[in-house]
């Protein structure tokens, strides 16, 4: 009988996770031919996240849990959901509902056919979500097709069920700076679309700002792609050009005409605009410096304050 691993990052979701848990199971338990396992992944919750998925664990065998000593955020998590899941099939979904847990008995069934290594969802509308946070997330997933090297569907989520020997290779990974959706891409294998419409979540409210969706973004970019760096260095090969240019210019006018060399404001807006292009590539560089410096440090991903799983019981 196979195994199913359902991981669940939760991070503050009091509101939403009973509903979770009961929907999810009963979905799970109508799946012919296996059993399953709800790895929850508290994420340093500060509400009563842990207490709530401690109370299921107590009552439900197929519950099991690992708490962090704090937030180390949702790339961690899900990490510690894969690490610790003992699936045959593994999959990560949300706890605010936003995955439809109806999709997983396809997802079993095509797996079983043993055509395709994951199945994964994306949606195919942005409905609920503001126009402007809509916008950006279309513009990043084909910026990010362009400059690097994996090809990250548009509208493509955390939520996919993998075989083992995917999770396997997802694992190999172990960079502490992790950008799961690129490193789903990178990975390869047969990978089997599946199409939804997003759903809205039924209770609470998104952990995920504007503003961390861009740092999120930015991560995404440096992960996968060192075209910035490139962007940086014909930059600088542009604007020395440009100055040869400029020199050659003046001291061509000043001979000939002998005019003499003008245009204070100019020259105080030019120097201005070279400064700020120079400390934006220095800012590039420093992104990526401080990739290698975290990366360098072999931290540990995440710090479990408490465990409870299928691989230790």
């Amino acid at each position: 009988m196979e195994t199913i691993s359902i991981v669940v990052p939760c991070y503050n979701e009091s509101d939403v996770i009973k509903m979770f848990y009961e929907e999810v199971s009963k979905v799970a338990a109508s799946i012919p031919d296996s059993d399953y396992e709800l790895l929850f992944v508290d994420d340093g919750s500060k509400d009563d996240t842990i207490g709530q998925i401690k109370a299921f664990a107590e009552q439900d065998a197929h519950v099991h849990y690992v708490s962090f000593s704090r937030n180390f955020g949702k790339e961690a998590a899900l990490y510690a959901g894969l690490k610790n899941a003992v699936g045959d099939y593994v999959v990560p979904m949300d706890a605010d509902l936003q995955h439809p847990p109806e999709y997983l008995p396809e997802m079993v069934r095509i797996l079983r056919t043993g055509e395709y290594d994951a199945v994964a969802m994306r949606r195919v509308d942005r409905k609920g979500e503001g126009k402007i946070r809509a916008f950006f997330s279309r513009q990043f997933y084909k910026f990010n097709r362009k400059i690097s090297g994996v090809d990250i569907v548009d509208g493509a989520t955390d939520y996919r069920m993998m075989t083992r020997q995917v999770v396997d290779s997802v694992l190999s990974m172990c960079e502490v700076n992790r950008f799961t959706k690129g490193i789903f891409a990178w990975v390869g294998f047969r990978t089997k679309w599946l199409e939804y419409h997003n759903v809205e979540r039924p209770a609470g409210e998104s952990k995920w700002s504007f503003r961390s969706l861009v740092r999120y973004s930015l991560d995404g970019i440096t992960a996968f792609s060192t075209a910035p760096l490139v962007i940086a260095s014909y930059l600088g090969i542009f604007f020395c050009m440009l100055a040869i240019v400029g020199m050659i210019a003046v001291v061509v006018k000043t001979l000939i005409w002998g005019d003499p060399v003008a245009g204070y404001p100019t020259l105080i807006t030019v120097i201005l605009f070279i400064g700020g292009v120079q400390l934006c590539m220095i800012g590039i560089l420093g992104q990526y410096l401080s990739k290698a410096y975290l990366e360098i440090k072999h931290r540990p991903i995440y710090i479990a304050r408490e465990e409870h799983t299928g691989k230790h019981d």
